[in-house]
């Protein structure tokens, strides 16, 4: 293994001491606790609170800040984080107007943000949580009972933010949230495995001219293994099951995120969105606004995810809007 690492017992508190020595104008942590939330928190606002395991970097700490998340809780690599880690997470953010929790569809996180949120609940703090599924890949999987929230889930955190920032309350925040997951798809390719600092070695094997198609952010296994094949190729399996999951016409307009994986060159991330962009082309869908680059990582993996969103005016008024956080400033 190698990796640019001191203990790996401690990667995750020196992660996110580094993140605030880079960033001290936008986050700050609560004592004690793996909890980034921000510099200016609590907001007279619906606060927003996110996270899950550490090792999907910016994911999620990188989008505390105006405009998407107010908290952002770090489990150990790979790991949900525990009930009172998230629960520390409310109680710093909220600013009486309540507290959104947005969790991705991992058995270990629903369970845990859920248990935060009646704790929250018996201190009089008005919770509510959703929970996303965006990946098409697999039903179900290692992990999950339904389908896994992957990339995806940064544009909730977007979105859902957005609308809290503009004053929404928290049902109109909550039900904004759930319209972007009804909305968006998402499904990835991985060329190389990952490494988790702890265990040292590689969570699964590829051979040389092998890729694991549909696998989760996690390393979870995919829909099959197969001989790579090019890019063109690649894009038009993932977006092709995506575009089967969602309900789109010819001059509807979607935003599209190319996510890296941690390991991808970003020049590999615009070629595979140049076929994206040429597909939605040829079938009439217009493209509103584009993401390339690592939003929702899986450590040293090499390999990418295609998401897709179906807008309305509102989401698209609401994609739009600016945004400040050390991982998506957006004017």
């Amino acid at each position: 293994m190698k990796k640019i690492i001191n203990n790996p017992d401690n990667v995750v508190d020196e992660m996110l001491k580094g993140i605030i020595a880079a960033h001290p104008s936008y986050v700050k942590r609560v004592e004690g606790f793996e909890v980034l939330v921000r510099a200016n928190a609590p907001q007279p606002k619906v606060a927003l609170v996110s996270g899950g395991g550490s090792g999907h970097e910016p994911s999620h700490g990188g989008f505390v800040g105006k405009g998407m998340l107010d908290g952002a809780v770090a489990g150990a690599v790979f790991t949900s984080p525990t009930p009172d880690q998230v629960y520390e997470a409310i109680k710093a953010v909220d600013g009486g107007k309540g507290v959104l929790l947005v969790v991705k569809n991992y058995t270990g996180d629903v369970m845990n943000f859920e248990m935060a949120a009646e704790m929250a609940a018996e201190e009089g703090i008005t919770v509510e949580h959703v929970v996303v599924n965006d990946d098409v890949a697999v039903e179900d999987s290692t992990w999950t009972t339904g389908r896994r929230g992957i990339a995806g889930t940064v544009l909730i955190h977007k979105i859902a933010g957005a609308k809290a920032e503009a004053g929404g309350d928290l049902q109109e925040v909550k039900r904004v949230a759930e319209k972007v997951i009804a909305n968006v798809k998402s499904m990835g390719m991985a060329l190389t495995t990952c490494t988790v600092p702890a265990a040292g070695k590689p969570s699964f094997v590829l051979g040389d001219d092998e890729v694991e198609i549909g696998m989760g952010i996690h390393g979870e296994p995919g829909t099959h293994r197969e001989t790579l094949r090019s890019a063109n190729d690649t894009v038009d399996h993932l977006l092709g099951k995506v575009l089967e999951d969602l309900s789109l016409d010819k001059d509807d307009e979607v935003a599209v995120m190319v996510n890296g994986l941690g390991g991808t060159p970003i020049m590999e991330l615009y070629v595979a969105n140049l076929r994206v962009a040429e597909v939605l082309a040829e079938k009439g869908i217009r493209i509103a606004k584009t993401y390339v680059g690592n939003y929702m990582t899986s450590l040293d993996m090499a390999g990418f995810s295609v998401t897709v969103l179906k807008l309305d005016a509102e989401l698209k008024d609401l994609l739009f809007a600016p945004a400040d956080t050390p991982a998506l400033v957006q004017n």
